[in-house]
């Protein structure tokens, strides 16, 4: 999804299409996220080794020993970072450590302090579309900002789907997330509720500015229903598992469903 929303991104700047700046920012952003992810099951190891979903990954499993883990990790996201320095230009690369270093750094730690962790962590999740938007031009534009704003918006639903499907993990884990004091599931189901509709709100924002076209405005709309639909559901459901699943599901769906058109629309006005 990171390297996805990059490449988003840098489509929606419009550029020359410099194909040897895509390729780096694809292979970069690559590199650097599985850098990221590296990184967190190296922090994170003696959590995942208590967790189902968890507890075969390559660490806690023993297939791989803690310290190779965290020099593969290490070197990923350096070397990730650099190639978006060096083939894209300086800001693409800036933002791309910074997203591995708050990824890593802020919101990891911060699944063991607090509930804020998942909004937390969603600033680095939504900054891959302005990495890909700095490769382009060198700089972030308002649009660009917006595209940030309905990735960082996107994510509250999805992952509170996540936090509620699997809350008994998260405890055993030690995880501190909202989904771990909610017992009946309304605290999740209502922010997830307010965060998706302030998403659709913020998908009208590039028709309502002038930058995208009513024709894309009826796609935010259409989609936007299409994913209200689950979230609704998930609020007035009694058991809420089937619905945090659906809202899960349909979340994935969504997200190119919306940005792809967004990209056509942008290269047709």
């Amino acid at each position: 999804m990171s390297v996805l929303t990059a490449i988003i991104g840098y489509l929606a700047a419009d550029p020359s299409r410099d194909f040897g700046v895509l390729s780096s920012l694809v292979i970069g952003t690559s590199l650097a996220a599985g850098g990221a992810a590296v990184l967190n099951q190296w922090i994170e190891r003696e959590a995942d080794a208590k967790m189902i979903r968890t507890k075969d990954r390559p660490i806690p499993s023993g297939q791989i020993i803690p310290y190779n883990a965290l020099m593969f990790g290490l070197g990923l996201s350096i070397f990730g970072s650099y190639l978006l320095f060096a083939g894209a230009n300086p800001l693409a690369g800036l933002l791309t450590a910074i997203t591995v270093a708050s990824y890593v750094l802020l919101y990891t730690p911060l699944k063991k302090l607090t509930t804020w962790n998942t909004l937390i962590g969603a600033i680095p999740g939504a900054l891959p579309p302005l990495i890909g938007w700095a490769a382009a031009e060198g700089r972030i534009s308002t649009l660009g900002w917006i595209i940030f704003a309905v990735v960082f918006l996107w994510q509250m639903p999805h992952f509170f789907a996540i936090a509620w499907t699997y809350r008994k993990d998260y405890q055993k884990g030690g995880f501190v997330m909202l989904s771990n004091a909610d017992e009946n599931g309304a605290a999740v189901a209502r922010q997830s509720f307010t965060f998706a509709i302030a998403l659709v709100i913020s998908t009208l924002l590039p028709t309502i500015l002038g930058y995208a076209s009513l024709g894309f405005g009826a796609v935010a709309l259409i989609t936007g229903c299409y994913l209200m639909r689950p979230a609704w559901l998930f609020l007035i459901a009694e058991k809420k598992d089937a619905s945090a699943r659906r809202l899960f599901i349909t979340s994935i769906f969504y997200l190119p469903a919306l940005l792809i058109p967004l990209v056509l629309d942008l290269w047709l006005i």
